[in-house]
């Protein structure tokens, strides 16, 4: 399944009113949420979710603020504008320490241009809201992670944002394990429920809650709350660790991949995680000490748990943020690296380790292994550059790193690439390929797939891997063993056969017969040639 699926199938089986209004690419949560609903499957007290769709997001969250209010159980999903247009509530029941999650498949902020696509503006513009900030890295953890996040919730009092990114990981098709409702009944504590119900406001007990204050108590009122949110760290810990011991998945507040005496050490959120595994693996391979660190929990911001990860020995740091604040000294993640390596700098064998700030992936640019290397590479140089891009081509501020052409990470999974038009199907059959070959014991599948955001018509690229071993790798591929070319016209106006590697198989769908050689663009006759490519064609 992919991501949307992965975290709705827990958000609803663990609510009881959710309250939605759509936005890509976070609106597949809703629509699933809505069709189960509807068809009558319950949540994990028996209950039929109330599924309620608002005028706006502003007012998905207000009925939100509502419901947890009441003590009733509640979660919405969003993206982008609309996480920015639930803020205002955000900070209301975040401040009244009530237990609410919010879904969000993160997604760029408009800002000179709308983008439909993923990076995490939207959800760093939501770090002062007081709300704890989970991140997932994959369609597993968007799973895990959701029913993580309703649990925790429920024992901190603090209300939980869990997030992951638009398009790679909310629509990934991956094979997971999924949590039936013994595991979800064995994380989510009863005593927890009745105590946020018995909190919810009835005439039958009344309470004030939501009052207008004046300067001589606001200040201490807003101290007071400094020890729910303290505790959430040790409150997920513990939901990781019971997860664990149900499910054999173990994950940490943040965890650390590479060598254990690394020089060398780049830090991400989210997907990247993933594919910056895969470039420090062919990096050790080649003799290079160097690792990678990822947080799960972003909020509140775990510095003592990140500097204990780092090795010791570690001098130069790389922070990427998926993110722009400009006019900032530094964006986000790399500002909370700052502090807390400042502030524990004694871990360190050298002293503080030089850390340096890059961007990537804003408006789900790629993000593949090579760019990854690419700042180890900068991490290796006498002067790095203290702010960074990769991905792009800089030629304005010349901020952005170059990246080698030649760095390959190894792969035993098979490699296939669909062009085709949307709505012609070729999207639809890539994904049933998918389910089909993944569920397969022993076989691990994923899909993604690239759209224009014109959708309907325009051009669509399906990237299939499929292997014997978890697929983690979110990125796009760019050598395929077999490639298929759905619109004939597509091999005059795009690069397509270019991906296929030497002695790769190519289907191409063709009403020309036995012209279809004789159809061919000469540079696309001339490729197959000479890649000795093996071409079938079909009408």
């Amino acid at each position: 399944m992919d991501g949307n699926e992965a975290a709705a199938r827990v958000a609803h089986a663990l609510s009881e009113v959710i309250a939605i209004y759509p936005i890509t690419p976070s609106s597949a949560m809703a629509e699933s949420s809505d069709a189960w609903s509807a068809a009558g499957r319950t949540n994990l007290w028996g209950q039929v979710p109330e599924v309620i769709e608002m005028q706006s997001e502003a007012g998905a969250a207000g009925a939100l603020h509502g419901a947890v209010t009441k003590g009733t159980l509640g979660t919405t999903f969003t993206a982008s504008q609309g996480l920015l247009l639930m803020i205002p509530n955000m900070y209301k029941i975040a401040g009244e320490l009530t237990p609410a999650v919010i879904h969000v498949a993160a997604r760029t902020i408009a800002t000179h241009a709308l983008s439909i696509f993923g990076d995490h503006s939207d959800v760093m513009g939501c770090r002062m809201t007081g709300w704890a900030m989970l991140c997932a890295s994959s369609v597993q953890e968007a799973h895990d992670f959701a029913a993580v996040a309703h649990s925790a919730t429920l024992r901190s009092r603090v209300p939980f944002l869990h997030f992951f990114d638009g398009f790679r990981t909310s629509h990934e098709e991956n094979k997971i394990r999924v949590l039936d409702a013994s595991d979800l009944r064995a994380l989510v504590r009863e005593d927890d429920v009745l105590a946020h119900r018995a909190r919810g406001l009835t005439p039958d007990a009344p309470v004030i809650r939501g009052t207008a204050q004046n300067p001589d108590v606001f200040f201490q009122a807003r101290e007071a709350a400094n020890l729910f949110h303290d505790a959430v760290p040790s409150v997920v810990a513990e939901v990781f660790e019971e997860f664990a011991e149900r499910t054999g998945r173990r994950y940490s507040l943040v965890e650390y991949h590479g060598a254990p005496d690394a020089d060398r050490v780049v830090i991400v959120l989210g997907s990247a995680w993933g594919t910056t595994c895969e470039a420090v693996d062919e990096l050790l391979a080649r003799g290079e000490k160097v690792g990678a660190l990822t947080l799960r929990l972003y909020r509140p911001f775990p510095a003592s748990e990140v500097i204990a990860a780092l090795p010791p020995t570690v001098r130069r740091i790389a922070v990427l943020d998926r993110t722009k604040e400009p006019g900032s000294a530094g964006e986000p993640l790399f500002a909370d690296l700052v502090i807390a390596a400042s502030e524990h700098s004694d871990h360190f064998a050298a002293g503080m380790p030089k850390l340096i700030g890059g961007r990537y992936g804003l408006s789900s640019k790629e993000y593949t292994p090579a760019m990854a290397a690419a700042v180890f590479g900068e991490l290796a140089v006498e002067q790095p550059k203290p702010r960074f891009t990769v991905g792009i081509t800089d030629d304005i501020t010349h901020l952005s790193l170059s990246v080698p052409d030649d760095f390959r990470v190894s792969s035993e999974a098979l490699t296939a690439v669909f062009y085709g038009l949307g709505s012609d199907g070729t999207v639809g059959a890539a994904k049933n390929t998918v389910k089909i070959i993944g569920s397969d014991e022993g076989r691990y599948a994923q899909g993604y797939f690239v759209y224009d955001s014109r959708k309907s018509g325009a051009t669509t690229v399906s990237h299939l891997r499929f292997g014997h071993a978890p697929i983690n790798s979110a990125y796009l591929i760019d050598a395929a063993d077999f490639v298929a070319v759905h619109q004939f016209d597509l091999l005059a106006q795009m690069r397509t056969i270019d991906l296929a590697k030497p002695g790769g198989t190519v289907l191409i769908n063709s009403a020309h017969g036995e012209r279809a050689w004789d159809e061919l663009p000469v540079e696309v006759q001339q490729l197959i040639i000479d890649r000795n490519l093996s071409v079938w064609v079909i009408d």
